[in-house]
């Protein structure tokens, strides 16, 4: 499908990648993984045609559709999200644009027989469908209003739209880069089964190992100024790598060997004259040997490791009847948790539900609309921020930023532990503002080793950390003696360090005493069948989608919030039976008014219509398309209504 012939790519004076060969095929989904910095999204650009590389050919057919995740979230600031996602198909897009200039006007011969072309174009793409399957998307990333304003959305959402974008392309190739970035656990859990179930071929660049994992089936490792393919996920690549890195290290180490025999029999025996012939017999043979060239791996792991100065009390933390709203949004409700001495807390739920407001609650840097946070006895935190540039501004060097939180510090004391966290010579002189993101992530964690604090509060460490760090800081967490609370939608992660999980949802939070796994056992079924309601904000909720795919599911079990007996229980009963046969009648009335208008529609794509002398059946047709557009969108809002009555019913009592 795409060949690589030859490829080479420096950055400056770094060699990325050099006299590269590969090939891309139909019906496998490839993993890219290699360091930071080691060229992972330059390659990915190359063949996607965006980057000419320095040297060597890329070959693909010239019908390939490869769709490529877009990076600009401010290009559509103009346009709602479900236009943006339909210019996935741009085909599509620019007919429907077309045909919508040109109904409701008269139109001569030449303008009908266009807009029965339009009408072929749009039944060609799906185009009658395009709407629906656009919000379907939407929605499974978390947007449940598919009409909101680009520009109203935050970067976070803005990316979901491009990613849907992508994803409705239906491209025969996908290119992916970070398109786990910005997503909670939900959509992330939602995007690796619509890979895998509608996904024929892609490359895909995640940090996400639990991710990677489940999607792919083949990988390429940039390592080495080299690019190597490996059949299987990254868990299986990893173990073939070890294995490969070993024998080349046994290998140098035997030729190495060899060589020092050869040299110490050439310098022992030289100067006899016996041995003067099988000395020079060997030295010829020294000669001969391959040159070892040893190309060093830009796979790095840093050296986190955290210590407490002094331990805490028994309880850390004591949060109790925690309240926050931003205006009539209430993102923390009635909130009561306590953290014990050694735990690690796992803070997880859906994209705006206030995981980082409950950090920033709990460190004093926000007031509570009401109830306390307090610490226990001798608790002394450390914090890692979403936001890098919350703590690392420019205008100084990694050096002096992190000599500045203990000027009492000795040099060997800072030198040592910006080199356990991959900044070394040179880098340790950089500006501030000139680091990467996985730069300034590690910087951060080598202040957290510095001040040695009791808590750690951590916000998203995993976004900018390749997969080497990722691992690296798991196991730092592990071996951690004081208490941690982690926000993160890095699955593999949470995996590997929470001992407890706290889960915020738009109806309150629980609070699982036990590990990550421990809590997908007994919780985490409920939790994925959810994902399509609590992925969004409620405001984001009002908006319909399609009935079916809000519908309330009559086996779901529920927990009462409210217990009913006597009278009132069977009063609730009876109401909702009624309000089930509404909602019922409201998706019979729906599905009327769709079918009525599958068929016009049809009628109008036969062309039929658009002959000289049919104008007046033509116009009477559209006025009553718009007339059955109108009454869908009705019958859909009364139906939405019930629909979320019931729901609300549900939740309350449960069923009766």
């Amino acid at each position: 499908m795409i060949s690589v012939s030859n490829l080479s790519m420096n950055f400056g004076k770094q060699v990325l990648f050099e006299d590269v060969n590969f090939q891309l095929n139909s019906g496998q989904i490839y993993g890219l993984v290699g360091a930071n910095g080691s060229g992972k999204s330059t390659l990915l650009r190359i063949l996607a045609g965006e980057i000419t590389p320095e040297y060597g050919e890329i070959n693909r057919p010239t019908d390939l559709r490869v769709g490529v995740l877009g990076q600009d979230q401010f290009a559509y600031d103009e346009y709602h999200a479900t236009d943006v996602v339909m210019m996935g198909k741009m085909k599509l897009w620019k007919a429907l644009n077309e045909k919508s200039f040109l109904e409701g006007r008269e139109l001569d011969a030449t303008q009908g027989h266009r807009l029965a072309e339009l009408e072929m174009i749009i039944a060609d793409e799906d185009g009658y469908q395009a709407e629906a399957q656009a919000a379907e998307l939407l929605a499974g990333l978390g947007l449940m209003d598919p009409k909101a304003p680009m520009k109203s959305l935050s970067g976070g959402y803005r990316l979901r739209v491009l990613l849907a974008q992508c994803l409705f392309g239906k491209s025969d190739f996908l290119m992916l880069d970070e398109p786990t970035n910005h997503l909670d656990l939900a959509s992330i859990r939602w995007l690796e089964e619509h890979l895998k179930d509608y996904c024929d071929s892609a490359l895909l660049i995640s940090h996400d190992r639990h991710f990677i994992n489940a999607v792919c089936n083949r990988m390429l490792d940039v390592d080495y100024e080299e690019v190597r393919q490996y059949k299987g996920n990254y868990d299986s690549f990893v173990a073939q790598k070890e294995q490969e890195v070993e024998r080349k290290e046994n290998e140098i180490e035997r030729q190495e060997k060899k060589k020092e025999e050869l040299e110490a029999f050439v310098e022992r025996f030289k100067a006899k004259a016996s041995k003067a012939r099988q000395a020079g017999s060997k030295a010829k043979q020294i000669e001969k040997l391959p040159t070892i060239e040893i190309k060093r791996s830009s796979r790095k792991s840093p050296n986190f490791r955290f210590q407490q100065r002094r331990p805490t009390g028994k309880e850390v933390l004591r949060v109790e009847g925690l309240n926050k709203s931003y205006g009539l949004r209430q993102v923390i409700k009635n909130l009561t948790f306590s953290l014990r001495r050694g735990h690690r807390l796992a803070v997880i739920g859906p994209n705006g539900i206030g995981k980082s407001t409950l950090l920033k609650l709990v460190l004093g840097q926000l007031e509570p609309d009401s109830g306390v946070c307090e610490w226990g006895h001798e608790v002394h935190w450390g914090y890692f921020p979403q936001d890098h540039k919350e703590l690392v501004q420019p205008g100084t060097s990694a050096y002096e930023w992190l000599y500045s939180f203990d000027t009492g510090a000795t040099i060997g004391r800072i030198r040592s532990l910006l080199g356990n966290v991959l900044l070394s010579g040179d880098a340790v002189h950089k500006d501030t503002g000139a680091l990467s993101g996985g730069e300034s992530a590690r910087l951060i964690l080598a202040k957290l080793m510095l001040a040695e604090p009791n808590l750690l509060l951590i916000d998203e460490p995993t976004n900018h950390l390749d997969l080497e760090s990722i691992e690296a800081l798991a196991e730092a967490l592990k071996k951690f003696e004081g208490s941690a609370i982690i926000v993160s939608h890095d699955r593999a992660f949470i995996e590997a360090v929470a001992t407890e999980v706290l889960e915020l949802t738009w109806d309150g939070y629980l609070h699982f005493q036990g590990t990550y796994g421990e809590y997908l056992a007994k919780e985490g079924q409920d939790y994925l069948d959810r994902s399509a309601q609590t992925s969004a904000r409620p405001a984001e909720q009002k908006a319909a989608v399609a009935p079916k795919a809000a519908a309330p599911s009559e086996t779901q079990k529920r927990v009462p919030k409210v217990v009913l007996s006597g009278k009132d229980a069977y009063q609730m009963a009876k109401d909702q039976k009624n309000l089930r046969k509404k909602v019922k009648t409201r998706e019979a009335e729906v599905a009327k008014v769709e079918g009525e208008l599958a068929q016009l529609e049809s009628q109008l794509a036969e062309g039929g219509l658009y002959q000289p002398g049919k104008e007046a059946q033509l116009k009477e047709a559209n006025a009553a398309k718009q007339a059955l557009q109108s009454q869908l969108k009705q019958a859909s809002q009364l139906w939405e209504a019930d629909a979320a009555k019931l729901e609300e019913m549900l939740d309350q009592y449960g069923e009766l």
